[in-house]
């Protein structure tokens, strides 16, 4: 799978803030919540707004995509 553009930004954001190992563990670790965080994510998005909210919701709706995200976020081939 391709590296999506968005990822590049996320991850920059993550690594600025140093949140990108915990981040890649969360998001590990809580595979199995994924659909429901990215629910919640759509159902907050006029709360919050814009595209990057429905774009995480839809990375995090794909198991294989979060996944791909993962190796990207820690450096390795996607």
């Amino acid at each position: 799978m391709q590296p999506r553009a968005d990822w590049s930004k996320w991850a920059e954001s993550l690594r600025r803030f140093k949140l990108d190992g915990i981040a890649s563990w969360l998001l590990e670790a809580g595979s199995p919540l994924t659909l429901l965080g990215a629910q919640a994510l759509y159902i907050g998005q006029p709360f919050v707004g814009g595209d990057k909210i429905t774009s995480i919701a839809h990375m995090l709706e794909e198991q294989e995509e979060t996944q791909a995200f993962i190796h990207y976020l820690r450096g390795e081939d996607v």
